[in-house]
């Protein structure tokens, strides 16, 4: 796995605002490599062993569902960053997900990437 590609995720994960989320596949998406959401996954895993400061709970899978959850330590920590964000979650699951979707391709302008 490239490091330049955790490091390109990792720089588009940290432009994901307050209150909102977005998905592997979106991020993938972005950085041109539609189709490697698990790639993205990869990376977000990873991320616990990096020296940076990472709002990882606001990545999420295409439903909304909080796929990544076990990488936060003790259970329901994921949940409890995104509800003190306004984020309602039931069932592990974003309710509204569309209303807090967040898509780099539509969101970030005159970056690097495009």
């Amino acid at each position: 796995m490239s490091q330049s590609f955790f490091k390109s995720v990792y720089d588009v994960v940290g432009l994901i605002p307050f209150g909102r989320v977005t998905s592997y596949g979106a991020i993938a998406e972005y950085l041109g490599s539609r189709g490697s959401a698990r790639m993205v996954g990869w990376a977000m895993n990873a991320s616990h062993t990096e020296v940076i400061n990472l709002p990882a709970h606001r990545v999420v899978n295409r439903n909304g569902l909080l796929t990544g959850k076990r990488h936060f330590g003790a259970p329901g920590i994921m949940e409890q960053l995104l509800s003190s964000e306004g984020i309602e979650v039931k069932d592990d699951r974003i309710v509204d997900f569309d209303k807090y979707f967040w898509n780099p391709l539509t969101e970030i302008r005159n970056t690097k990437y495009e």
